[in-house]
């Protein structure tokens, strides 16, 4: 009877606690309330700006809708009918500039990445230098390209005569054109790939590289063994990531070749945009966007996919 006395709290100590853990309830509340409205006018600015065009855009492409008349009428999927082929024409364009301005950054990026990687003078002035590319507006690239490949006015064209080289017409062909803003988005991409593959480089211990230098492996054999494993999860995702960008790239096509010549250069982004804006097709153009947005979510839901395999 003693023992269990002396093991009861006594009842000051009850009434202490009780009250506390009340009060622990009430702040809980507070704190989730507090949160939620620090939260509000985040979430509300994303339904305005994302979530609203994403369904007005859907709810458009049912219509047949123009820029030219007022009204407008249900058409239900007569529009994604009628751009399905257009569609998949301007998806082969889009798929190949896409893939090589990815891969070309790629290569450049991480080729420059190891040559700064290693104890070289000046190697933070020059990386430094390699940065301004990046810096620089897509819009203001652009111009600068077209200008470097103008046909009459160009410094290609204008060293080519000074050497008495015969001129190339980049942007007048095909295949130039195609080249053309590949380069340019190649000159405008590769520092940011060279610097993720930079700071992952850097994060390599000194003594592999040193023990395989003394075990007599070559350059070739150090990177194949051990930097290009070390840099290949996260350049893969970079990879990705670029590619994810350049499929719907703009500004470059259409500032330097408007799509042309012809439609060599027209790309999904291009293409869109001569519906709404050129031939003032809304509901169309939106057919077409909706079309580019599930497409979109399939690549994403790919990138997803592999950044959690790369993560096991």
């Amino acid at each position: 009877m003693q023992q269990a006395i002396l093991e009861r709290p006594p009842e000051s100590e009850q009434k202490a606690v009780e009250p506390r853990s009340g009060r622990r309830s009430t702040l809980g509340a507070k704190d989730r309330t507090f949160g939620f409205m620090i939260a509000l006018p985040a979430v509300l600015l994303f339904l305005v700006i994302a979530i609203f065009p994403l369904v007005s855009s859907i709810f458009t492409s049912l219509f047949d809708q123009s820029l030219l008349r007022p009204e407008r009428t249900f058409v239900g999927f007569d529009n994604y009918a009628a751009v399905w082929e257009e569609f998949f024409a301007r998806l082969g364009t889009t798929v190949v500039f896409a893939s090589l301005a990815t891969v070309f950054p790629l290569v450049l990026g991480v080729a420059l990445a190891l040559l700064l990687n290693a104890r070289m003078r000046g190697r933070n002035i020059l990386r430094g230098a390699l940065m301004l590319p990046w810096l620089l507006p897509g819009v203001v690239v652009s111009f600068l390209w077209a200008w470097i490949f103008n046909d009459s006015y160009g410094v290609v064209n204008h060293v080519l005569s000074v050497f008495g080289l015969p001129e190339v017409s980049m942007l007048g062909t095909p295949t130039g054109a195609m080249a053309a803003v590949v380069i340019a988005k190649t000159w405008h991409s590769f520092p940011w790939i060279m610097v993720v593959a930079l700071a992952v480089l850097q994060t390599l211990p000194s003594e592999q590289i040193e023990a395989a230098t003394i075990d007599g492996a070559t350059r070739a054999q150090r990177f194949r063994h051990i930097s290009l494993p070390h840099i290949a999860g996260p350049v893969t995702l970079v990879a990705v990531l670029e590619f994810i960008y350049n499929f719907g790239n703009f500004d470059t096509i259409f500032v330097m070749t408007g799509g042309g010549p012809g439609n060599s250069t027209t790309t999904l982004a291009v293409s869109l945009y001569d519906l709404a804006f050129g031939s003032y097709e809304l509901g169309k153009a939106s057919a077409m966007g909706a079309l580019w947005l599930v497409l979109l979510a399939i690549i994403t839901s790919g990138y997803l996919f592999l950044n959690r395999r790369l993560e096991k």
